[in-house]
């Protein structure tokens, strides 16, 4: 257990994103996704669902603030405009931890090249369909000096 680290951020969880640069990216996906199959590191998160592991991991990872766009879903049936429960919930939390990033959705292959293309691949337990993240890693700005 760490101080002000979410407990269900394992170690190889958090070495994987301790292990990423600025503009890597990682997807988090949901227990239909084929995971194994796209990831070219692949994360299990066994028994916990996508809201709840998106909620730890941007308490800790910042977000890309130096591209447009660094928040990504997934589509319901390839309809860009609309949302299911755990969307909802997705945007939610990004609201809460990632204020004033927009989520993009994503319709088919050009969201399943991003996964691919992804630095690591998180594999949830989460039931409900088209329950799929990706977030860009941004960068720790550090402390001027003068305002230290």
């Amino acid at each position: 257990m760490l101080i002000g680290v979410p407990p269900l951020l394992g170690p190889d969880f958090l070495s994987v994103l301790r292990g990423m640069g600025h503009g890597d990216e990682i997807a988090i996906v949901d227990g239909n996704y084929p995971a194994a199959e796209h990831a070219r590191r692949l994360v299990r998160a066994d028994g916990l669902y996508l809201p709840a592991v998106l909620d730890a991991m941007l308490q800790v990872l910042p977000v890309d603030d130096f591209v447009p766009h660094a928040l990504f879903r997934s589509t319901v049936g390839g309809d860009p405009d609309a949302l299911n429960r755990v969307h909802e919930e997705m945007l939610a939390i990004c609201a809460r931890r990632a204020p004033g990033f927009a989520v993009v959705p994503l319709v088919g292959e050009a969201f399943y090249g991003r996964v691919r293309a992804a630095h690591a691949v998180v594999a949830t337990s989460e039931p409900r369909l088209y329950a799929n993240f990706i977030v860009r890693k941004g960068v720790i700005h550090p402390v001027r000096e003068s305002d230290a």
